[in-house]
């Protein structure tokens, strides 16, 4: 069978894999109708260095409505923020099979100007 989830799924481990390849530290993206989820992996896959999404409390004070750009750019540049922090300047990009458009680009742009080289 092969609907949307699948053939997004089939997407993101074609990514994943030369991501893993290239030995990377990650920036991944997660888009639902409601919020949207960023989080930066250890290059091994073990461990998450840092998140950030919608659905955090500072987030939905500054911008109630997690589902449009404005609030993925929030959440792009807390990410950024939060994985400078860590000590992690650059990553790979991975958009788990989502088109890069929309709110997926708004976080990506918001994290390169958050100082993320990607």
């Amino acid at each position: 069978m092969n609907d949307k989830k699948t053939s997004r799924l089939r997407r993101a481990a074609k990514t994943r894999v030369r991501i893993h390849r290239q030995e990377a530290v990650r920036l991944t993206v997660h888009r639902t109708n409601l919020h949207i989820y960023a989080q930066v992996v250890a290059a091994d896959g073990a461990k998450v260095l840092a998140s950030a999404s919608t659905a955090e409390k500072e987030v939905r004070a500054k911008q109630p409505k997690g589902s449009n750009k404005e609030a993925a750019a929030l959440v792009g540049k807390r990410i950024a923020e939060k994985a400078t922090a860590a000590g992690v300047t650059e990553v790979a990009f991975d958009r788990a099979g989502f088109s890069y458009h929309g709110r997926v680009k708004a976080l990506a742009e918001a994290a390169r100007e958050g100082g993320l080289k990607f």
